[in-house]
Protein backbone atom coordinates (compact mmCIF):
# COMPACT_ATOMS: atom_id res chain seq x y z
CA UNK A 1 0.00 0.00 0.00
CA UNK A 2 0.97 3.29 -1.01
CA UNK A 3 4.57 2.67 -2.78
CA UNK A 4 5.18 5.62 -5.26
CA UNK A 5 7.36 8.41 -5.78
CA UNK A 6 6.84 10.01 -2.32
CA UNK A 7 6.88 7.10 -0.28
CA UNK A 8 9.29 4.24 -1.79
CA UNK A 9 8.37 1.61 0.81
CA UNK A 10 5.27 0.03 0.67
CA UNK A 11 2.79 -0.71 4.06
CA UNK A 12 2.43 -4.36 4.99
CA UNK A 13 -1.21 -4.93 4.53
CA UNK A 14 -1.16 -7.02 7.60
CA UNK A 15 0.50 -4.03 9.73
CA UNK A 16 -2.66 -1.60 8.18
CA UNK A 17 -5.10 -4.53 9.23
CA UNK A 18 -3.69 -4.98 12.85
CA UNK A 19 -2.90 -0.80 13.10
CA UNK A 20 -6.82 -0.64 12.18
CA UNK A 21 -7.74 -3.55 15.21
CA UNK A 22 -5.67 -1.37 17.94
CA UNK A 23 -7.67 1.91 16.95
CA UNK A 24 -11.22 0.01 17.38
CA UNK A 25 -10.27 -1.65 20.49
CA UNK A 26 -9.00 0.91 21.94
CA UNK A 27 -10.83 2.27 25.36
CA UNK A 28 -9.98 6.07 24.23
CA UNK A 29 -12.90 5.92 21.57
CA UNK A 30 -10.44 6.35 18.60
CA UNK A 31 -13.13 6.60 15.13
CA UNK A 32 -10.14 7.73 13.10
CA UNK A 33 -6.65 6.48 12.00
CA UNK A 34 -3.95 8.56 10.49
CA UNK A 35 -1.21 6.91 7.97
CA UNK A 36 2.26 9.04 8.44
CA UNK A 37 5.57 8.57 6.52
CA UNK A 38 8.34 9.33 8.52
CA UNK A 39 10.99 10.08 5.47
CA UNK A 40 13.95 9.94 8.23
CA UNK A 41 13.29 6.43 9.58
CA UNK A 42 11.88 6.08 5.76
CA UNK A 43 8.78 3.82 7.58
CA UNK A 44 4.85 4.48 8.29
CA UNK A 45 3.46 4.78 11.44
CA UNK A 46 -0.04 5.05 12.73
CA UNK A 47 -2.14 7.81 14.52
CA UNK A 48 -5.57 7.33 16.25
CA UNK A 49 -8.18 10.99 16.82
CA UNK A 50 -11.40 10.46 18.45
CA UNK A 51 -13.15 13.35 16.24
CA UNK A 52 -13.15 14.05 12.76
CA UNK A 53 -12.21 18.07 13.05
CA UNK A 54 -8.87 17.03 14.51
CA UNK A 55 -7.90 15.45 11.30
CA UNK A 56 -7.88 18.90 9.42
CA UNK A 57 -5.80 20.31 12.27
CA UNK A 58 -3.36 17.46 12.16
CA UNK A 59 -2.87 17.70 8.88
CA UNK A 60 -2.19 21.22 9.10
CA UNK A 61 0.47 20.50 12.42
CA UNK A 62 1.69 16.93 11.27
CA UNK A 63 4.08 16.80 14.66
CA UNK A 64 6.98 17.93 15.90
CA UNK A 65 8.98 15.95 13.42
CA UNK A 66 9.36 17.49 10.45
CA UNK A 67 10.45 14.63 8.00
CA UNK A 68 7.02 13.29 8.35
CA UNK A 69 3.63 13.46 6.10
CA UNK A 70 0.50 12.59 6.45
CA UNK A 71 -0.35 10.15 3.64
CA UNK A 72 -3.98 9.14 4.52
CA UNK A 73 -6.77 8.90 7.13
CA UNK A 74 -9.39 6.28 7.74
CA UNK A 75 -12.41 5.94 9.70
CA UNK A 76 -11.84 3.22 12.01
CA UNK A 77 -15.34 0.99 11.78
CA UNK A 78 -16.20 1.26 8.07
CA UNK A 79 -12.55 0.80 7.27
CA UNK A 80 -12.95 3.62 4.50
CA UNK A 81 -10.35 6.40 3.57
CA UNK A 82 -11.22 10.01 4.06
CA UNK A 83 -10.60 12.75 1.75
CA UNK A 84 -7.72 15.08 2.93
CA UNK A 85 -9.18 17.85 0.86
Amino acid sequence: MFEGADYPKSLNEGLFENWLEVGRSSKTGYHYMLILWDAFEENYRAIYLEDRASIKKFGLYPGSNSTESLVAAYDLYSESRIGLQ
